[in-house]
Parts: C-alpha cells; structure tokens; sequence
C-alpha cells in the first residue's frame, strides 16, 4: 500500500462532493487503469466542449439561455479537469525521483 501522502486523488467525487482516494502499489489494477480511461475522457469532453462553447459565442443569435447553459457547462467541465491535474501533478510528483545526497 501507498504511504498516506502517495494516495491517488480519482476522477470522480464521492458523497457530497467530496473526493476519492486510490491507494494501491498497482498502477495498472483495474482501479488505476478505470480512472486512467475516465480522466482521458473528461479531458477528451472538456476539448470538444471549448469547440461548442467557440460556436454559440461566434453565433449573434444565441440567446442568455444558450449562454447559461455553456457556462454550466463548462463549469462542471473546468471542474473535472482541475481534478484531473491536481491528481496527475501528484502522481508526478511522487514518481520523480528524490535527490540524493551526494557524498563528500
């Protein structure tokens, strides 16, 4: 098992918001690979959402309720990504390896 500080944050949230945890030695157990592919397309919808959200702000017809929607939208969008590379910054972050000290 992972020490405390090397848990992985996943993709998804659990009751009430609030944000689950992976702690597993396996990076590639079915839990790890399931939130690899989830992750890969939370991003892959976050892409194609920033082309529909290009298109109804370059359409002069779309209304304050085409607006609101892709700001809701995008919101749960940005929120998922920030997920994302909160837990990534983290997995990097504990798969660079430490400096050693060199000896004298």
């Amino acid at each position: 098992m992972m020490p405390q500080n090397e848990l992985r944050l996943l993709p998804w949230a659990g009751p009430e918001g609030k944000p689950c945890y992976l702690s597993t030695d396996d990076s590639g157990g079915y839990m790890s690979r399931l939130a690899d592919n989830i992750e890969a397309v939370q991003l892959g919808m976050a892409a194609d959402l920033v082309e529909q959200v290009s298109a109804v702000l370059g359409d002069r017809d779309a209304g304050p309720e085409d607006l609101r929607r892709m700001l809701t939208e995008l919101t749960g969008a940005l929120r998922d990504v920030l997920r994302v590379a909160t837990s990534r910054g983290h997995l990097l972050a504990v798969s660079e390896p430490r400096p050693t000290a060199s000896p004298r």
